[in-house]
């Protein structure tokens, strides 16, 4: 398997992507091989201070870098030779199995879809988080991809987020719900609504209703689906809401007893790596026609280990073979509104 890496994209790239990559070669077969794109200076020097065994690594040159603050579109338009670019360019020519960036994410969403097209029987990808709780994984799509949804979206990211909830993380069959304003079936906008029909009329999905944000953390469900704004909102408010907590946590031991603080550090450091964001590695953008993995901004070696990790994971077990057969046997059309 042939891994693409935007070695330039996140808020610590190259240093903290490359280190990733490294550590990753561990987790690769003898005739995988990870590419890394970008300044090809600037990954020759870091890959210089790693020490690293070239054995699994290539470099290919992308000069130019897409700040994380660049309209995507236009940003994409002026820098062809952009290590996103390059890298998507790459896939939709076969030359890359997989592509995985924490760059800016609207361009990457962007470039997959303008270069590597959809999956047959997809209107719009969505990209699909991991929200870890005490009941387990929850798949949440889409978070940020789509945010002007029909209902015809909505019903194919349940479908893409069952699978991949099924096959990355074992649920054999997940429980599926839809983010409202309340649990009861009269509840919720008209997208909402129509987008229950759909649900309903699919066997194959394990339709539970309406889900309310609390649901998430409850264990009521395994995927929740939403337009990507709520998504966002949902992912955002859940990872500043997490910090917090474990920073007021952390104050109060100090401000009460120093002794007390050292003996918990060790269960708060293993709370907090349970419930990690990075343990999960990226988020898949479900529907792009390919394998393509978006880290978050603040990716750290770990994160890119894992989403590397977890691409060859998403690859390895056909993930999007199996999403095209579910929609083909479906009654539920792509104009189905």
């Amino acid at each position: 398997m042939r891994i693409a890496l935007d070695a330039m994209g996140g808020d610590y790239a190259p240093d903290e992507i490359i280190k990733g990559a490294v550590e990753a070669c561990e987790l690769l077969d003898t005739d995988d091989e990870l590419i890394l794109v970008g300044v090809e200076d600037s990954i020759e020097s870091q890959l210089s201070l790693l020490k690293a065994d070239r054995a699994k690594l290539r470099i290919v040159h992308a000069p130019d870098i897409i700040g994380m603050d660049e309209a995507p579109i236009e940003s994409l338009r002026k820098k062809r030779k952009s290590s996103i670019a390059v890298m998507v360019r790459m896939a939709s020519h076969g030359q890359t199995d997989a592509v995985i960036s924490a760059g800016n994410t609207g361009a990457c969403v962007a470039a997959c879809q303008l270069r590597m097209r959809n999956l047959e029987g997809i209107n719009r990808p969505g990209i699909a988080a991991v929200l870890p709780t005490l009941g387990g994984p929850v798949t949440t799509c889409d978070v940020g991809a789509n945010v002007a949804c029909r209902p015809i979206n909505l019903y194919q990211y349940a479908v893409m987020a069952t699978i991949y909830s099924r096959q990355m993380f074992g649920i054999d069959n997940p429980r599926v719900g839809i983010m409202s304003i309340g649990e009861e079936a009269a509840k919720g906008n008209e997208l909402v609504k129509k987008t229950r029909e759909l649900l309903e009329s699919d066997s194959k999905i394990n339709f539970i209703g309406n889900l309310e944000g609390r649901d998430i953390f409850e264990g009521v469900c395994d995927v929740a689906i939403c337009e990507g704004f709520v998504g966002n909102i949902i992912l955002k408010l859940t990872e500043g809401l997490v910090d917090m907590l474990f920073k007021a946590i952390k104050t109060e031991l100090m401000s009460e007893d120093l002794k007390l603080a050292v003996q918990f550090k060790p269960i708060m450091t293993q709370i907090y790596k349970k419930y990690d964001y990075h343990e999960y590695g990226g988020a898949p953008l479900l529907g792009a026609n390919g394998n393509a993995m978006i880290c978050h901004g603040s990716s750290k070696s770990r994160t890119i280990k894992n989403a590397i990790a977890a691409s060859k994971k998403f690859y390895t077990l056909k993930i999007n073979e199996r999403i095209i057969k579910h929609l083909s046997n479906s009654s539920v059309r792509p104009n189905s509104d």
